[in-house]
């Protein structure tokens, strides 16, 4: 892994406010289904509102940009890349850099999204950064999930290969606990993984093996949920202060029906967690996203990890 690019002794992530990465939906659409929940759709369920799509946009990067600082990623002229939205596939800052000026842009193995690579390249690049590509394959923020200090966890085995963790631990000083991804409604890392602090972690343990699972307990105060609360997406989240902010789409969905049930589930569970540990739950509807796959998280990257240094009890 090779830096293409000096970094400037300032950048976005060292502001002291939490700080993010997110890009309007103007070339979001659904056309190529490239995951098993938009295979699991015909084509007319999979069509996007736009309108819909562009003020449920809106109300998340509101919210976001109204507690901190949000950076958008420009759109290409005539951008034909469907999934661009989903910036936390962009890559990732190493956060227990000093220097915070070195991303990890992704190599994906999705074709529909290769073409973000060379997005993702030179928007960092402009802004100040170090971009580094992996040789073998990675998908960002929404694989590698960093604990505290140099600790990470990586998912491999869908999207991401375990030798891209070998070459960074090797590079930049980390220690990274790997754990294999086989379900494929669960494909990337932050579909069973969320830190919710440094020293607490939200954690789909049943889909992991027992060492795994050990060597997780190992650096971190496991908060067990089941594979029914991780489906609808409770590990899709993100911290903004004392804030979870997750998607639900709920009050679409018909009383009784089975989704329904598993929403409603998933969102008690994430109250409970929030009640639990001085965190305020606000939830957004992302309907329209979910017919790409995705869930809140996948939307937003973070340039900085600043909210994760409250201590709110």
């Amino acid at each position: 892994m090779d830096s293409t690019s000096p970094s400037k002794a300032w950048n976005l992530s060292h502001l002291d406010v939490p700080t993010f990465l997110m890009c309007p939906p103007l070339s979001y659409n659904t056309s190529e289904p490239n995951n098993i929940w938009m295979e699991d759709l015909d084509e007319i369920d999979r069509k996007v509102d736009d309108k819909k799509a562009a003020r449920q946009f809106q109300a998340l990067y509101q919210f976001l940009s109204s507690r901190g600082v949000v950076q958008l990623l420009p759109v290409p002229a005539d951008c034909c890349l469907q999934d661009l939205i989903f910036t936390a596939n962009l890559g990732i800052i190493l956060e227990h850099l000093p220097a915070k000026d070195t991303v990890i842009i992704s190599n994906y193995k999705s074709k529909p999204r290769i073409g973000e690579t060379e997005v993702g390249v030179k928007f960092f690049q402009s802004m100040g950064y170090k971009t580094i590509v992996p040789t073998t394959k990675f998908e960002g923020e929404a694989e590698l999930k960093h604990l505290y200090d140099n600790v990470y966890v990586g998912g491999y085995g869908l999207r991401s290969q375990k030798e891209t963790y070998d070459q960074l631990e090797d590079q930049f000083g980390m220690k990274i606990i790997k754990v294999r991804e086989d379900d494929p409604y669960l494909y990337h890392l932050d579909c069973s993984i969320f830190p919710l602090t440094y020293e607490k972690t939200i954690v789909c343990t049943e889909i992991l093996s027992s060492k795994e699972v050990k060597e997780i307990e190992a650096v971190t105060e496991i908060i067990d949920i089941s594979r029914d609360e991780a489906l609808p997406g409770l590990c899709n989240s993100v911290r903004l202060g004392n804030y979870i902010l997750n998607g639900s789409h709920i009050h679409e969905l018909k009383r009784g029906t089975e989704n329904y049930r598993l929403e409603l589930a998933k969102n008690r569970k994430l109250e409970d967690i929030a009640a639990d540990n001085g965190f305020e739950l606000a939830l957004f509807n992302l309907s329209e996203y979910q017919k790409g796959g995705a869930a809140l998280s996948c939307m937003v990257m973070h340039l900085n990890r600043v909210s994760y240094q409250y201590r709110l009890i």
